[in-house]
């Protein structure tokens, strides 16, 4: 067979529509492999099958490159997407995500990503986990984390939204990209998010992204502040086993935030 089916029934009107709207609009620079979409319907998306292969540092480093230019290939504004509605998750149990052309990062990442999330899981926390939640969105409400490193201000980048190490397949002509969220966002959510559950060949996959789009000292630093909606969506989709991970993403970005702070 030379194509594989990915199907759901009863998923959510327009969900693989703005799957199938994402991998086509990751693929339009031509600049790193993404799966290619055959025909889709409100049940189904059917893709070209990806011939699998093993992880090395060769395929890490030369993805890393790609990523690079994928982002630098731009997006029209943060929290653009290529279609509408958009989805968060997985297949099983995704939920809708706001569209919306907003200013600057902060204004997408808090009011749009953050600050809903926050709001649906705040019955399953406690008053002080609610608190630690609530005081590093309001670090991030400060606009310090629009640039890297709090230095500068990025430009929206074209980023695939949920780039955990599921979503990316080693194959023989190089890593490819699978199941986005895909929309305008900061460069960083992606690199957050390979880093967040662990990714093989990581650093190879940075220093291949830096040799393309060097990025200032201590941008490690920043990816807590990155990977906060995506754990944040881990609670509310699967339960409190993640919020010890949140909580602990939640601090880091109340430190960063002072740190980098006048």
């Amino acid at each position: 067979m030379d194509d594989f089916v990915k199907e759901h029934a009863g998923s959510p009107r327009g969900f693989f529509a703005a799957e199938a709207a994402g991998l086509n609009w990751l693929a339009e620079p031509d600049v790193v492999p993404v799966v290619a979409v055959i025909d889709h319907d409100r049940n189904s998306l059917r893709l070209d099958r990806v011939e699998e292969s093993s992880p090395d540092a060769h395929s890490a480093f030369g993805f890393g490159r790609r990523l690079a230019l994928l982002h630098d290939s731009g997006a029209p504004a943060f929290g653009w997407a290529p279609a509408e509605p958009a989805w968060f998750g997985p297949l099983d149990s995704p939920f809708e995500v706001e569209v919306a052309s907003c200013a600057s990062f902060t204004e997408f990442w808090v009011e749009t990503r953050l600050e809903p999330v926050a709001t649906d899981i705040a019955n399953q926390l406690s008053k002080d986990e609610q608190a630690t939640i609530t005081s590093a969105i309001e670090a991030i409400s400060t606009g310090i984390f629009d640039g890297i490193a709090g230095i500068g201000t990025e430009r929206p980048a074209r980023v695939h939204g949920d780039l955990w190490a599921g979503n990316l397949m080693w194959t023989p002509s190089g890593c490819t990209l699978i199941d986005p969220a895909a929309h305008g966002g900061h460069r960083l959510e992606d690199l957050a998010m390979l880093a967040l559950f662990g990714t093989p060949f990581l650093d190879d996959i940075f220093a291949g992204y830096e040799a393309v789009h060097p990025l200032p000292d201590g941008w490690r630093d920043d990816l807590p502040v990155h990977n906060f909606f995506a754990l944040l969506a881990h609670v509310k989709l699967f339960g409190t086993g993640f919020l010890g991970q949140t909580l602990s993403a939640a601090r880091a970005t109340i430190d960063r935030a002072e740190t980098l702070g006048p």
